[in-house]
């Protein structure tokens, strides 16, 4: 059986559900019953909530608590940096049936660093980070809570520099006090109509039940979304330029949208030409990638991009940016990196310091070698998550061309699960990423009833025109998608669900 490698290769083992179990069976819980119509309640929004985070090696389970009241998901406890922090949030946002979430989690860094410390490793943050080094932004840290503050361009970049300073071990929490200057007024018309066509184009947000009401540059956005990652990704997208405020409590979620009896179905066909315009128009806003001149071409719905870029995280920024373009079966990522010039040990250097910042890398001897622009990472790492963290790390660099990741994964039961709410890399069909499949003593009914729950509890996918069948482990899904990005969830469901392997015949109509 051919596997679907393009969407993914990622496999769960026996070793992985059976330490999934262990975790929450020593917390005093137990996965969520597998059913192909689960009930939605608060119990079993809970549950869906906590199995997700087990599945996730970045957030400790075992320290967060999960408490659910009328689709209302309040996660409590502590952990150990920012990163994790957050990351927990966008999980829960996840799930089908969460409506909101109120994240209450405590950050309560491990290290004993002084403020000056952490201000002197955030400011060096923003300077290695080619896309923030040029901002003027200024870091003050007391307490262990960073406070930014100076002007930048656009709220993309507010929000950049931001997550920056979250990846500095230390900072529990960030007050962002960093202003947007747009340079120029536009007029409410004109801002509504950029936030209705970035609306419109991203793969991730159904455009058809949000309303978008501008008044004074202040956003009004009103409807219906199938979810809370939903909602907050169409409030990233109301932050266009012009705009100094964004309303969304009118901007209600309904977990049954995915349901073909409950969607609105889309009435315009999207061309080769509006695709290209539209991942160009996307290119614009993503800070990493709208100083370089990549040019999207799309034949078929496939995008090809070309071009030049200075950074190994820029070009895979813009891969990531065309993959959540509308109407995108795939991407060909033509791009070229051309870094700047800067000698081997400068480069060796700045990376070894970054990784030193990073809470959930510093902690490893990872060898970092330099030769003609290319980056050799060795040692030994945990998890797969992790071997990609020092990846990204690395990609940031400037004067760097190529990376290659020989870092060894000790946790081979553990795999890597791609959800693009979560990561802002796509990592399936990178050279690093070298995860085989392996045999489960699950039965396939089993695997048939975990996978199908899964479906079930995912926003992002219509259970119902998917079917699933297994064979020794192997699951093959066939019917019919909306799109690359429901075809993908679908993937990742399957193989949280137990599948050894995934033959996804799944058609995108």
């Amino acid at each position: 059986m051919e596997a679907d490698r393009g969407i993914g290769c990622t496999v769960w083992r026996v070793a992985r559900r059976a330490s999934v179990c262990a975790l929450l069976a020593m917390m005093g819980v137990t996965l969520a019953a597998a059913a192909a119509t689960p009930t939605m309640t608060d119990q079993s929004i809970t549950d869906a909530v906590e199995d997700e985070l087990a599945f996730d090696r970045a957030v400790p389970l075992n320290d967060i608590d999960v408490r659910t009241h009328d689709g209302i998901a309040t996660l409590t406890g502590s952990v150990h940096h920012l990163l994790a922090k957050r990351r927990a949030g966008r999980i829960a946002e996840t799930i089908k049936g969460v409506r909101a979430v109120v994240n209450r989690i405590e950050v309560d860094p491990p290290w004993s660093r002084m403020d000056w410390e952490i201000e002197s490793d955030a400011e060096d943050a923003l300077l290695f980070d080619p896309a923030t080094e040029s901002w003027e932004i200024d870091v003050t840290v007391a307490d262990n809570i960073a406070t930014l503050s100076g002007t930048v361009d656009s709220w993309r970049e507010r929000e950049l520099a931001e997550r920056v300073v979250a990846g500095v071990r230390g900072v529990a929490g960030i007050s962002n006090g960093i202003a947007v200057d747009f340079q120029t007024t536009r007029a409410d018309a004109e801002i509504r109509e950029e936030i209705e066509r970035a609306l419109a184009w991203d793969v991730l947000v159904e455009e058809e039940r949000i309303d978008v009401a501008v008044n004074g540059g202040e956003v009004t956005l009103s409807g219906t979304v199938g979810s809370a990652a939903e909602r907050s990704e169409a409030i990233l997208d109301a932050r266009v330029a012009g705009v100094t405020a964004v309303d969304s409590e009118e901007l209600t979620v309904n977990p049954l949208l995915r349901h073909e009896t409950q969607r609105r179905p889309s009435t315009v066909i999207k061309t080769d030409d509006e695709i290209e315009a539209a991942v160009q128009d996307a290119l614009l806003y993503d800070p990493r990638v709208a100083s370089y001149n990549v040019e999207p071409d799309v034949e078929g719905a496939w995008v090809r991009l070309r071009g030049q870029v200075a950074t190994v995280k820029a070009k895979q920024a813009a891969e990531q940016v065309a993959r959540r373009t509308t109407g995108v079966l795939g991407v060909e990522n033509r791009l070229r990196v051309r870094a700047e010039e800067r000698t081997d040990d400068q480069v060796g250097r700045a990376i070894r310091r970054a990784l030193q910042r990073d809470p959930y890398v510093e902690g490893y001897q990872i060898g970092v070698a330099v030769a003609d622009r290319d980056v050799y990472l060795s040692g030994a790492v945990d998890t797969y998550f992790e071997k990609g963290r020092a990846q990204d790390i690395a990609s940031r660099a400037r004067g760097v061309e190529d990376i290659h990741n020989n870092l060894d994964v000790q946790a081979t039961d553990y795999a890597l699960v791609y959800d693009p709410y979560v990561f802002d890399y796509y990592f399936y069909d990178a050279d690093w990423y070298d995860y085989a499949p392996f045999y489960t003593f699950e039965s396939d009914a089993e695997i048939r009833d975990d996978v199908e729950s899964e479906l079930w509890w995912s926003p992002y996918v219509n259970e119902e025109e998917i079917a699933v069948a297994v064979d020794d482990g192997f699951v093959t899904l066939t019917g019919t998608v909306d799109s690359w990005a429901e075809r993908l969830a679908a993937t990742e469901n399957a193989y949280e669900g137990g599948a050894v392997w995934v033959d996804n015949d799944l058609v995108i109509d």
